[in-house]
């Protein structure tokens, strides 16, 4: 059966990452049709007469409307970031048990609608509910695509441009593994403009920059109860490689089979996205440190997800 192709969004979930994603979606132009889908809808309403509100400003005409899983039927792509989030003192592994039942729920009325397009995950943690979503859907894996490290990539690419004064976009630097507590910076590749970073650092430099990374979301939701700009705008920078097929390569949660040597288990990695998903991996050659990071990454992963799948 061939993919849906078009620009329709159906976004499922309007809490914080939800209607900021829709507001960056909004602001972009990214799409023709954007169908908003809560179990509170009196808020989802709201929110759709509120972003309504700004079209007028907005660089392209937009319909945005409530509506229903029956609408994910001719949707080209599903956006998921419903669930119970995460709290202060929690890691999102923690969240695994509550928001897995939300998720077998919600991809059972989205493929009851005749669903035939690509799932896209924000809802943590992400890299079992990509998982998870690939096999209640039975979608191919290039079609079950995970924010991945997209957020933590975008936090190490900042950081690093003002350690070095330096656009963001000219920092080429990855964060993979996990988007959690045991991912890992890459940086036996990390550059800034062909010219590497990590000689021009100390290890103990380079730590702190981790750490800072890495602890970035804790700091946040202690402060504010979530993080919700950067990844939606991560997921905005998604959306626009997929309905504008740019084969763009973006660390987003893509499912492993044989790359880096491990297999069944979304990770955060360089993927190439195109109009029908993830095209292909973009495996980074690691330095033994790094790989063996990977591996205890991927052992923390398959740890929780094995407890459901076996």
């Amino acid at each position: 059966m061939s993919i849906t192709l078009g620009d329709k969004i159906v976004l499922i979930g309007t809490g914080a990452v939800g209607t900021s994603y829709a507001y960056a979606v909004m602001n972009r132009g990214l799409c023709g049709e954007l169908v908003l889908v809560d179990i509170n809808e009196e808020k989802a309403k709201a929110d759709v007469m509120d972003l309504n509100h700004g079209m007028v400003y907005a660089p392209s005409p937009m319909k945005i409307r409530f509506g229903s899983y029956e609408d994910c039927r001719d949707a080209a792509l599903v956006v998921i970031s419903a669930g119970v989030p995460q709290k202060p003192g929690e890691t999102r592994l923690d969240l695994v048990d509550k928001n897995l039942k939300v998720f077998q729920s919600i991809i059972e009325q989205v493929m009851s609608s005749g669903f035939n397009g690509i799932f896209l995950i924000a809802t943590n943690p992400v890299d079992i509910l990509s998982y998870a979503t690939w096999k209640f859907s039975g979608l191919p894996k290039e079609r079950v695509i995970g924010s991945g490290t997209i957020l933590d990539s975008a936090r190490f690419r900042l950081l690093l441009s003002k350690e070095f004064d330096v656009a963001p976009t000219s920092v080429h630097a990855f964060i993979i593994g996990e988007h959690g507590d045991s991912e890992l910076p890459v940086w036996s590749s990390a550059n800034i403009s062909g010219i590497p970073i990590a000689p021009r650092l100390s290890d103990e430099r380079k730590n702190e920059i981790f750490v800072e990374v890495r602890d970035a979301a804790y700091k946040i939701i202690q402060s504010k109860g979530a993080t919700f700009y950067g990844i939606a705008t991560g997921l905005a920078r998604i959306t626009k490689a997929i309905l504008q097929d740019e084969n763009v390569v973006l660390p987003v949660g893509s499912l492993l089979n044989g790359e880096y040597g491990h297999e069944n288990v979304y990770i955060g990695t360089p993927t190439i996205i195109h109009r029908f998903g993830r095209k292909d991996i973009v495996e980074l050659a690691l330095n033994d440190s790094e790989k063996e990071n990977l591996a205890k990454s991927v052992d923390a992963l398959k740890k929780v997800q094995n407890a459901f799948w076996q």
